[in-house]
């Protein structure tokens, strides 16, 4: 009797199923800007501090870009003393990986400080996702 159950069972389980990729119906684009001082630059000539505060900018165009992502963590705290407040403090981090952007521009603003704009195109992020993941859903399944 077990074995009979056991065999129309198993009929249960004999299928193909078919995938297919899905595809999101639209694509954001998101935008970010960094700034960086010129003379706050570590460097011997001020060409030197320019191409630090071009990178600077950039690497801070990232963070903003990494925050739109991910969001941002924040967190905060006080203590109390005999109901007087004694310390306050908050923390703000930012942590992600972001594929696929591009600079648009690199400028100086004013007389001492560097901007980059940078440009993220989710299209761009969904094919370099799929090209690691294959992410899929069941097109169709056929039962034996």
């Amino acid at each position: 009797m077990l074995s009979v159950c056991l065999t129309g069972c198993s009929n249960l389980f004999n299928k193909h199923v078919e995938w297919e990729t899905v595809a999101p119906e639209t694509y954001p684009v998101i935008l970010a800007i960094g700034y960086a001082p010129i003379s706050d630059q570590k460097g011997a000539s001020e060409s030197s501090k320019m191409l630090m505060a071009l990178k600077a900018s950039k690497l801070d165009a990232y963070r903003e870009l990494t925050e739109q992502v991910y969001g941002q963590k924040v967190e905060g705290g006080q203590s109390l003393s005999s109901l007087i407040m004694q310390d306050t403090h908050l923390d703000s981090s930012v942590q992600g990986v972001i594929r696929g952007a591009k600079v648009v521009k690199s400028y100086p603003v004013g007389n001492d400080t560097y901007a980059t704009e940078l440009e993220l195109d989710f299209k761009l992020v969904n094919d370099i996702y799929l090209s690691t993941a294959r992410p899929k859903r069941v097109k169709k399944v056929h039962y034996y």
